[in-house]
């Protein structure tokens, strides 16, 4: 197992023991908190909380101070796709390789569970945070609010919705790529930089190196949609072709979309290079993200 392997699997380990200690399937709600448990501990990767502990992590913040935040993100991207796989939206059946929420509750509290889970991470995210002055845990509540809002992810999947079935142009794909699935991933950087007090240039830096990884995790998502199979990806595969989406592949084709993401990456190095930040797990997952197959 490499270095970046043993520590996306610690830090996932870590985030899984916390998130799983959140809603304990109790009262005459329970059946709500078995759904939000159903997807919050389904096999995923945990991208987005680690990126917002290795930012941290970066400037010598313990991992434990971290958590919160981080748990915070995964609830938001959870209840993103629970969202997202309801059939007035993507309407899926898998997800992380098992039913999709509303396959197993029904739509009606696979709904609530999603507005449980984003309601639950600024309750989460709002409390009191060990060595982090007030500002700058507003800052992490307004930069998660603003990349999850309608300027960031919702605004994304609004986007795509409409544009679903459609022309559309080269433009679209990147303001959907954009904000439907980079703001949040920026946002992860972003926040594990408010752990710490930064000149602004470094935090402008941090803030473009998680703009581009987000775009070039879009990319390679679109390639993976028309080259992995569904087995590979836990979701789907050949859904965006299916349902006519604007993806980068359907305009400039798979290699060309895999060298577009690779062009990204190397602005988001230059960024960080530029203001002398050195962290072996954000360029590892810089490679991670261009080369994975799932």
């Amino acid at each position: 197992m490499s270095a970046l392997q043993t520590y996306l699997e610690a830090c996932k380990e870590t985030v899984n023991a916390f998130l799983a200690r959140l809603f304990k399937p109790t009262g005459l709600h329970a059946r709500l908190k078995e759904a939000m448990n159903y997807s919050l501990m389904a096999d995923g990767k945990r991208l987005r909380p680690t990126l917002v502990i290795a930012t941290a992590e970066t400037f010598g913040v313990p991992r434990d101070r971290v958590l919160p935040a981080a748990a915070a993100v995964e609830l938001i991207h959870c209840y993103s796709l629970i969202h997202d796989d309801l059939p007035c939206m993507d309407d899926d059946d898998l997800r992380r390789g098992q039913p999709t929420n509303h396959v197993v509750f029904g739509e009606a509290m696979a709904l609530l569970a999603g507005d449980a889970l984003l309601t639950e991470a600024f309750h989460l995210l709002a409390r009191p945070i060990e060595g982090v002055p007030a500002e700058r845990q507003l800052a992490m509540i307004r930069t998660l609010a603003w990349r999850a809002g309608v300027d960031g992810m919702v605004g994304g999947q609004a986007v795509d919705i409409e544009r679903t079935g459609g022309q559309g142009t080269l433009q679209d794909v990147e303001f959907i790529h954009l904000h439907k699935t980079a703001r949040l991933i920026q946002a992860c950087v972003e926040m594990g930089g408010y752990f710490v007090d930064l000149d602004e240039a470094v935090r402008e830096a941090l803030s473009t190196y998680g703009e581009c990884l987000g775009l070039a995790f879009q990319m390679i998502d679109d390639v993976l949609d028309v080259t992995a199979s569904t087995e590979q990806l836990g979701k789907t595969a050949g859904k965006d072709v299916e349902e006519g989406k604007l993806t980068y592949p359907r305009f400039v084709g798979v290699e060309h979309t895999r060298n577009l993401a690779r062009e990204v990456i190397r602005r988001g190095e230059r960024a960080l290079d530029q203001v002398g930040v050195r962290s072996e797990p954000l360029a590892a997952l810089q490679a991670l993200i261009v080369d994975r197959d799932r």
